[in-house]
């Protein structure tokens, strides 16, 4: 199994969504995502793609990501039925990590179909598939250690106080979907509470 190629970015071709990375005096033809691609560094730079190596009757072809948590959702994604690798790379163009496991908790297919080649009712199936294996916790503090990151502030407490203020949402009567989107438009500060998070994301509702 091969984890990850580290190497220099020797060129790309976009329309293929090719990059190949030479390491060892090797160029391996990697395929990854529109939205990797667009993050590239330049060429001649060093780069560290995590792969996933698929096995064909007609070859082999290795598919890149930037970071450990897209390699670990696409792995999730093509064990989906009726999804390939090709397929999963366009969910992971048309959303990121964290966007992809809202809509999937969300139960919002309409947002997955949005991905080239994914319909409404496989769009459906996948979130059937996945929503089990995803959790909201997860969700949050991946959204939230980004934010962490940009602001230079610990967030950290807030992954609790999201569930709840999703939990109090609901409890009001919103759609899972509607709680969801709106916490996630909420402001984030580190002092927030579950109450003022709820406050927030009332707020962001559009009746």
């Amino acid at each position: 199994m091969i984890s990850y190629i580290k190497g220099i970015l020797a060129y790309t071709e976009p329309e293929e969504g090719l990059v190949v990375i030479e390491t060892g005096s090797v160029g391996y033809g990697i395929l990854i995502s529109g939205k990797d691609l667009d993050l590239l560094p330049s060429h001649g730079e060093e780069l560290r793609l995590y792969t996933y190596l698929q096995v064909k009757e007609d070859g082999l072809q290795l598919y890149g990501f930037l970071t450990r948590e897209d390699q670990k959702l696409f792995k999730m994604l093509i064990g989906v039925s009726g999804i390939g690798p090709k397929g999963a790379l366009g969910i992971l163009t048309a959303l990121s990590a964290d966007d992809l496991r809202f809509a999937v908790l969300a139960d919002d297919a309409k947002a997955i179909a949005k991905a080239p080649g994914i319909g409404h009712k496989t769009a459906q199936k996948l979130i059937l598939e996945l929503k089990d294996k995803l959790k909201l916790e997860d969700a949050f503090e991946a959204r939230l250690a980004k934010a962490e990151l940009k602001a230079g502030a610990d967030l950290s407490g807030l992954t609790e106080a999201k569930n709840e203020a999703v939990e109090a949402l609901t409890a009001l009567g919103y759609s899972g979907t509607e709680a969801l989107k709106a916490v996630r438009q909420a402001e984030l500060t580190g002092e927030m509470s579950a109450e003022d998070i709820l406050k927030a994301a009332l707020k962001c509702i559009t009746f």
